[in-house]
């Protein structure tokens, strides 16, 4: 493997890693080189970085290296965030939202199975946005993550506490059901478009 072929591997893993990072020894472990050779190609990385001014960085936390932004660019990021283009949800993640509501704290699995579709990018944009974190973790194997609504979720939609979400219908008709759905999420796009 080339150093060039080596950069762009740990690169990509890096970015794989997201948050967590890969500690030089895990680097060495996944492409099978001495975790001094890791470093030293880390290193060459953060300095090819530099000198090409590109948007990302390599910084290292509590041993494990990460790709994050630069704390420069953050204005922008802030902008990107808060522009309309990305403060609409998507019905997939109005879905999810409003299930998660009513039925926190809640794990993925639940979710998707009253869905009846995955809806793990549904939970990535709802965290993104802060309306949605991880609340606990539930018991037993694995023990899955429970998500609930956060404190900006009921300032955004101006609740004094989750005791103020409308009620659900406890007699559903199952013809009227996917009108009132449609009614109940055109009212949380309506909101979130004109915050």
């Amino acid at each position: 493997m080339t150093v060039q072929e080596l950069q762009a591997t740990i690169e990509g893993l890096l970015f794989v890693a997201g948050d967590e990072g890969l500690t030089p020894a895990d680097l060495a472990t996944i492409v099978e080189i001495e975790p001094e050779t890791i470093s030293d190609v880390i290193y060459s990385l953060q300095l090819l970085f530099k000198e090409q001014q590109r948007g990302l960085q390599i910084v290292e936390v509590a041993g494990a290296f990460r790709l994050t932004t630069k704390p420069e660019h953050a204005p922008y990021f802030k902008k990107m965030a808060a522009s309309p283009l990305h403060s609409s949800l998507s019905q997939a993640a109005l879905e999810t939202l409003a299930i998660i509501a009513y039925r926190q704290p809640i794990t993925r699995m639940e979710i998707d199975e009253i869905r009846g579709v995955k809806s793990d990018r549904a939970i990535h944009s709802l965290s993104s946005k802060l309306l949605i974190k991880e609340v606990d973790r539930a018991p037993g194997p694995g023990r899955p993550i429970l998500y609930g609504t956060t404190k900006f979720f009921l300032d955004h939609f101006g609740l004094k506490d989750l005791e103020e979400l409308p009620p659900l219908p406890e007699n559903i008709d199952e013809s009227s059901l996917e009108d009132e759905a449609d009614l109940f999420f055109k009212k949380f796009e309506a909101t979130l478009e004109t915050e």
